[in-house]
């Protein structure tokens, strides 16, 4: 019986300094335990030798398959792009850093097999990172643990290995502001959580800076749970009742001790308080109603400028 198809995407953006350490560990890796897989390659708007060096790896293999978008898009829809054109029975996503080992490959699939799941996705045990951003990643997935209003692990990445029907059902979900993990776990299906100890950085520098970690932060949060408004609305609530309670006590006041001045502190406070509240409330509802404006005009994902198959 012959072994199925396994496809690997992999999104790769100025990573010339580990594309040929990349074609050595995953093709020995898969070679181990099938021949019959291919690797897709998403070229993000890379602006150094990243496809000139994968054009030459498509020579020697005709398995590493190239799409090259028309500028960068970003990571997640760098990912998306991939999973459109994966043909396999069996979907794998991994960074082109190393970071994620290639080699854990066939343990997903042997876990995938033996235990009947779905999806059998990476949970980071440990990270190569420095203190300040790890304690970042640590913090914001507790929080959005608690916010999300689907269950989406702690620690856990894009780095897994899908079964097609997952991969097809997540192609459905035409969302812009993309959390690629998030939508995994919201399309459900049987999942098994696999502990492994995250890899530095095998070259180069890292692609995601600080303000793409928070932009990507700002998607899970906001696509997966209805807490900010809920918060907005709690939050209004309390104001509302504080507001109403100081009323009958400055009547109070001024009753029982009509010459008494209104103090300035007290005027300050509340101006600053309702200000900040409504800017607050502003700034949210203004989230929510931007990703309505950036689904209603539908623009695509990402352009595909030259596919080498």
């Amino acid at each position: 019986m012959s072994l199925p198809l396994i496809s690997v995407v992999v999104p790769l953006f100025n990573e010339e300094e580990n594309i040929q350490q990349l074609f050595n560990r995953c093709s020995e890796a898969l070679n181990v335990w099938t021949n019959n897989y291919e690797i897709i390659c998403v070229n993000d708007g890379s602006k150094d030798n990243t496809l000139l060096l994968l054009k030459e790896i498509h020579q020697k293999d005709k398995r590493w398959k190239i799409i090259s978008l028309s500028r960068n898009f970003g990571h997640q829809q760098a990912f998306l792009c991939g999973l459109f054109h994966a043909k396999g029975n069996y979907v794998a996503m991994i960074d082109g850093d190393l970071q994620d080992p290639p080699e854990l490959l066939y343990d997903f699939y042997q876990k995938m097999i033996s235990g009947n799941f779905d999806v059998v996705y990476g949970v980071r045990q440990k990270r190569k990172e420095g203190f300040f951003k790890k304690f970042l990643y640590k913090s914001y997935y507790k929080i959005l643990k608690k916010m999300a209003s689907v269950e989406i692990p702690l620690d856990s990445g894009d780095f897994c290995l899908m079964k097609k029907v997952v991969v097809d059902n997540m192609l459905r979900m035409k969302e812009q502001s993309l959390f690629l993990r998030g939508i995994r776990s919201w399309v459900g299906f049987n999942q098994f959580g696999y502990e492994y100890e995250r890899d530095a950085r095998f070259g180069g520098e890292p692609k995601y800076t600080f303000k793409k970690l928070f932009q990507l932060a700002y998607n899970g949060i906001f696509s997966f749970s209805q807490l900010p408004v809920k918060i907005l609305t709690t939050l209004g609530f309390w104001v509302v009742i504080i507001a109403v309670l100081y009323s009958f006590y400055a009547l109070y006041v001024k009753i029982t001790t009509p010459d008494v001045p209104q103090g300035f502190t007290t005027l300050a406070i509340a101006i600053f308080l309702f200000g900040g509240i409504q800017l607050l409330a502003l700034g949210i509802i203004g989230e929510y109603v931007l990703r309505i404006y950036d689904e209603t005009r539908n623009r695509p994902a990402f352009i595909e400028e030259e596919v080498i198959e």
